[in-house]
């Protein structure tokens, strides 16, 4: 479920050279430069700042969440298939999103579309357990396969529908969603605790959304922004 935002200056990003070519698997060395120029060009230069997510945004190897014949693609800024229709998120959006959501070391939160499961790695990084929860069974088992070999240990992936969350971890320290919502489900404000943030794109499918940073006050009371127009695939499932 993961999905794909165009920012204005994409060409111009790849036009840096992001899209290596003739990489080997074993090249480890040239997908650590590559990536670093990922976070140099298209991550700090566009104002994240949060040194957890840069940090994480280094150390997750994207290469191994994208497709054996999209790899020397793997630290271009843009979104790449995943199968079953899917893509995984343009390294830009990953770290926006990472960042509105204010986590920190320690905190609990909930993902909402699991796809590759890259969005999950990047939080696992710093966060104490990712819960994430993917309605295509195939790719939940793929993330999950994947997430368990690179030595995620702090990830639980289910295939399921996200619209309801996961009361049984419940309440979150923050609640991330991966796909565009017609509108704020009520069972995830519900399962954030007072002081945390939802981010999520809401409007209407396969159109231009808005990403909604929705945060639950201390006395739980619920205040909602937009922050930018980004273009998700639409989250599935009984709602």
């Amino acid at each position: 479920m993961n999905r794909f935002w165009w920012s204005a200056g994409l060409a111009a990003v790849l036009a840096c050279g992001l899209v290596p070519s003739g990489f080997a698997d074993e090249d480890t060395d040239a997908f650590a430069r590559q990536r670093e120029l990922m976070v140099k060009n298209t991550i700090e230069m566009r104002d994240i700042t949060d040194p957890l997510t840069l940090q994480a945004m280094r150390s997750v190897e994207r290469h191994k969440f994208v497709e054996t014949n999209m790899e020397r693609m793997a630290y271009a800024d843009r979104p790449l298939p995943i199968g079953y229709g899917q893509t995984i998120s343009q390294p830009y959006i990953v770290a926006a999103m990472t960042e509105m959501l204010q986590v920190k070391e320690g905190d609990v939160v909930l993902e909402l579309g699991a796809g590759s499961g890259y969005q999950a790695a990047v939080l696992a990084e710093f966060v104490g357990h990712v819960y994430t929860i993917e309605i295509v069974p195939e790719l939940a088992k793929i993330a999950g396969d994947r997430l368990a070999e690179l030595g995620y240990d702090n990830v639980t992936v289910k295939a399921g529908d996200g619209y309801f969350g996961w009361e049984e971890h419940a309440p979150f320290d923050g609640i991330i969603v991966t796909a565009a919502a017609t509108h704020i489900p009520p069972p995830l404000v519900e399962q954030l605790k007072p002081g945390a943030r939802m981010v999520i794109p809401v409007g209407p499918p396969m159109q231009v959304q808005n990403l909604m940073i929705v945060e639950k006050q201390e006395d739980g009371t619920v205040v909602q922004r937009s922050v930018m127009p980004v273009r998700f695939v639409p989250l599935t499932g009984e709602r």
